[in-house]
């Protein structure tokens, strides 16, 4: 069936408003289903997980179905999904479990790509054990990380290896499965953040080799928590610090506290809505949600695509604006800035016109910095499976009015 993106819109309450968001990136909109189902777990009969009420065996479902849903998402095992406050926090939690096992003389390699979410707590751990640090640059011009500058990196002392599967102020998509090889060519594990890339494909974690791979649910269409997908047996090795009584189980050992049942019914619902995304009118099951979602995220694929393509090639043409993303490979993100305007005056300019598209450095300074911008940063736009093609119009006329203001 053709991506009908109008009937699409009419599931986002939010997109009532009139603003053209291009602010995905930060965090996508929500359909419907995905905030009735938040509340309606909300205000359930639930308690704390258990088989002896129905309150407790509707809280264990609920965590059950969120694992599978993941799961099915990136085509990983569901006893390998940890859910938790968000991938930063997750990254923090499983970087020094990590960490426990590295000495004096090992090393991790980060690059200056990511997001500083998969730099700092690396940076920070190494610190606390003696460990070194390599660095992997990305070429400014045309924004690509080659495969061939993390291996100039990796030696027989990596213990890890932190890449991104996507920038999220860019958009390039590394070659993840090969850098994943050169990993684990030396016995090194492959962190991958796939917080920017899981919302614009579909994901195959272990057909790219990440033994780590983490996404936030706020970012394709649900509520606001983190995921992390592992092989159990990896999860098995790892020891967090935690409460006595509670569950040394994987991958339950890693989720500190009650878990937010409403948010974990809410990104089920989320990932089933991506699955419906080239069928609004079939339901979709457990049973067919991971081909529905191969099915879904290549109909999306080209949506966006086709999208990028006019927003991508006007801007270009535009006097004064300048677009950084440049790699062959990348989601439909683009960072850019006008000349004669300060970022912030041409985001609030936008912002006035009923476009939201922030400026920011995103949280990925480092890149920031190597792109010559600083902690600055530039305005940053990003498809979502609810822009539409007078969204782009919308953008570009507002663009082009702010340029001509600053000639």
């Amino acid at each position: 069936m053709p991506y009908d993106v109008d009937r699409i819109r009419a599931r986002f309450p939010a997109l009532a408003e009139g603003a053209a968001h291009f602010d995905g990136p930060g965090g996508s909109q929500v359909p419907d289903v995905v905030g009735e189902t938040v509340a309606r777990t909300l205000t359930s009969a639930i308690s704390n997980r258990g088989t002896l009420t129905a309150s407790e065996r509707r809280a264990d479902g609920v965590v059950r179905d969120g694992r599978r849903a993941l799961a099915d998402l990136l085509a990983a095992d569901p006893r390998g999904i940890v859910f938790g406050r968000s991938a930063t926090a997750l990254t923090y939690d499983l970087a020094r479990a990590l960490a426990k096992g590295w000495h004096a003389g090992d090393e991790v390699v980060v690059t200056r790509l990511d997001h500083d979410s998969n730099i700092r707590p690396w940076l920070q751990v190494a610190a606390a054990v003696g460990a070194a640090v390599r660095w992997v640059d990305f070429d400014p011009a045309t924004t690509e990380l080659e495969v061939e500058a993390v291996r100039a990196e990796v030696t027989d002392r990596t213990r890890l290896v932190a890449t991104t599967a996507a920038s999220n102020l860019v958009g390039t998509r590394p070659d993840t499965a090969a850098i994943s090889a050169v990993a684990h060519e030396v016995g090194a594990l492959h962190w991958v953040d796939g917080v920017h890339a899981t919302p614009h494909g579909a994901v195959d974690v272990g057909a790219v080799g990440a033994d780590v791979w983490t996404c936030s649910p706020y970012k394709f269409l649900g509520p606001h928590c983190g995921v992390l997908a592992a092989s159990p047996a990896l999860l098995e090795t790892l020891h967090p610090d935690k409460l006595l009584p509670s569950s040394d189980a994987v991958p339950e050992r890693f989720e500190l506290g009650t878990l937010p049942y409403e948010l974990m019914a809410g990104t089920t619902a989320a990932v089933d809505f991506l699955a419906g995304l080239d069928d609004l009118d079939t339901p979709v099951t457990p049973d067919d949600r991971r081909a529905r979602l191969e099915a879904s995220m290549a109909a999306l694929h080209g949506h966006e695509a086709a999208l990028l393509d006019v927003l991508e090639q006007e801007l270009r043409s535009m006097p004064g604006v300048t677009v950084y993303s440049n790699a062959a490979r990348r989601t439909p993100t683009l960072l850019l800035t006008v000349e004669g305007l300060a970022v912030g005056d041409v985001a609030r300019g936008l912002a006035e016109r009923g476009v939201n598209a922030p400026a920011s450095h995103f949280y990925a300074i480092e890149a920031s910095r190597r792109l010559g911008l600083g902690d600055t940063g530039g305005v940053r736009l990003g498809l979502a499976p609810y822009t539409s093609r007078d969204d782009v119009d919308r953008v570009l006329s507002a663009l082009d009015e702010l340029t001509r203001t600053a000639a």
